[in-house]
């Protein structure tokens, strides 16, 4: 049985696209992640589950990002997962 607190969000569970190009995951282009979002510094731009761009706001202390198809994640909730 899977532990729905262990599951991540639709918009940045590992899905079909790549969530900082938004290219599909079985392309050459959607296997390359930025320097920065690498290294932890940029948010997700692209839902996982449907390649669509998302709503990004960037706070001092983190970032909230929203699909318009699969809800909102926060940085916040994804810091207690680690």
């Amino acid at each position: 049985m899977i532990d729905e607190s262990q599951t991540l969000p639709a918009p940045v569970a590992a899905g079909v696209y790549n969530t900082y190009t938004g290219a599909e995951l079985g392309d050459q282009a959607g296997t390359a992640i930025p320097t920065a979002a690498a290294l932890g510094l940029e948010p997700p731009r692209f839902c996982a589950a449907c390649g669509r761009r998302m709503i990004v706001q960037v706070r001092p202390t983190g970032w909230s990002a929203k699909c318009s198809r699969h809800g909102v994640v926060d940085s916040v909730d994804l810091d207690a997962r680690r």
